[in-house]
């Protein structure tokens, strides 16, 4: 049994909150879940962590409380097209989310300057 505990309803806000903030004409609905992750590298069992899961279009996010007050968290396209944040722990959710969404911000940036570079050679 995992001792980490669940997704609280102050965290569940706190992220909630937030994607309102970034995609205020959008009704984003958060999915409470349950993964199964390598808390360290060396690990060779994996545990059960809780999430939150959401979609935007076609990008994928998750959030996976892994510890009291620790947070990971990635973006994806596709299986093969997976981005975090650089950081790999968070022990706040707000900064966890906030730096989450601007990553994905930046990447979907990006992705628009090689789409125009390709139709404008």
């Amino acid at each position: 049994m995992s001792t980490i505990p669940d997704i609280t309803d102050t965290e569940e806000w706190a992220v909630s909150s937030t994607l309102k903030q970034r995609w205020p004409d959008q009704d984003i609905e958060l999915q409470l879940a349950d993964v199964e992750t390598k808390l360290y590298p060396h690990d060779r069992e994996l545990t059960t962590c809780p999430a939150l899961f959401w979609q935007v279009g076609e990008t994928s996010f998750i959030i996976v409380k892994v510890a009291e007050r620790t947070y990971r968290s990635q973006f994806y396209y596709r299986g093969y097209q997976q981005y975090g944040t650089g950081k790999s722990e968070f022990d706040e959710i707000a900064d966890c989310v906030t730096t989450l969404l601007q990553v994905h911000a930046d990447k979907e940036t990006d992705l628009r300057q090689e789409a125009e570079e390709a139709n404008n050679p």
